[in-house]
């Protein structure tokens, strides 16, 4: 019996284990091989870490992890969890189960792509959605965005002040005349035409609209959703937000007793959505194994 499971090997996952064992909580890290920036060259926006390959941040994670006998790690995918606060059962793809005191969700969340051909070849290399994450690579140089024009908006405001210039192509629809004068007043080139295609070029990428191509170093993405990875939510009845993550108190705490959540599936009901930051996700980790560990002295006191 662990004192906790945690669901998910990413920076909140990593970040939660390594608080537990520090405090010599036994746990057990699950690493499905998934990740959210699993296409990612290059993480930024981490102090001490900008620049580093996100597979290069796990390995060193997971190295550092070992020197914990208090943590334990399986590369091993998790289907399903049962059971209550202070007992859950965790069934893993090679049909072993783990018990635990406590669960850590930290498994994120799969970005649904609009359907545009190309886009999901260039996704974290070519193609990106974070201005914190991305837009600096692309400082001088011109960029589009693809999408609906109030999250273009948005993304022209974050990144106006530092590319060259803005082409603005719609997904689907055609802007209305509204949004093109609206668009074109915050200094963007609007397409009259909807986006067909994305290639990538030794310069950049093509942008292929039905009535013209656009020349670009990178594309940003205003359309789209974004879902929960993994069936733990719904297993679990765990209430949710109107963004689709799992609400959770400060500490994580969700809706059901013992179970906890951390990373890009997850937020406050106070915040209109979950940010997707490395440095906020292993936040979020670290205050849910807190969350854990002072559930874990309250049962013992």
């Amino acid at each position: 019996m662990y004192d906790a499971i945690v669901i998910g090997a990413g920076p909140a996952g990593l970040q939660a284990a390594l608080t537990l064992g520090r405090m010599h909580r036994s746990v057990l890290l699950l690493d499905s091989g998934e990740y959210r920036n699993g296409t990612v060259l290059h993480m930024h926006n981490v102090v001490a870490n900008d620049g580093t390959p996100p597979a290069e941040f796990r390995a060193t994670a997971r190295t550092q992890l070992g020197a914990y006998d208090d943590v334990e790690i399986r590369d091993v995918r998790a289907e399903s969890v049962s059971g209550g606060e202070g007992d859950f059962t965790v069934t893993l793809a090679d049909r072993s189960t783990a018990s635990g005191r406590n669960v850590i969700l930290a498994t994120g969340v799969v970005d649904d792509l609009p359907e545009i051909a190309g886009l999901a070849e260039l996704w974290g290399t070519r193609a990106f959605s974070c201005p914190f994450c991305d837009g600096h690579e692309h400082a001088g140089k011109p960029i589009a965005v693809l999408g609906g024009a109030a999250r273009a908006e948005h993304l022209i405001g974050m990144l106006g002040r530092i590319v060259s210039e803005i082409s603005v192509i719609p997904v689907g629809a055609a802007f209305t005349t509204e949004e093109v004068v609206s668009l074109e007043a915050r200094g963007a080139r609007v397409s009259g035409s909807a986006v067909v295609a994305v290639s990538a070029t030794d310069a950049g990428v093509v942008v292929r609209a039905a009535d013209a191509e656009h020349t670009v170093a990178g594309v940003f993405v205003a359309s789209g959703t974004m879902r929960q990875r993994a069936p733990f939510a719904a297993q679990l009845d765990l209430r949710m937000l109107e963004s689709g993550a799992i609400e959770i108190d400060d500490f994580g705490r969700t809706s059901a007793p013992g179970v906890f959540a951390a990373g890009d599936l997850a937020h406050r009901a106070t915040l209109p959505g979950p940010m997707a930051a490395v440095m906020l996700a292993a936040t979020a980790g670290q205050l849910a194994a807190v969350g854990i560990i002072q559930s874990l002295l309250a049962a013992e006191h």
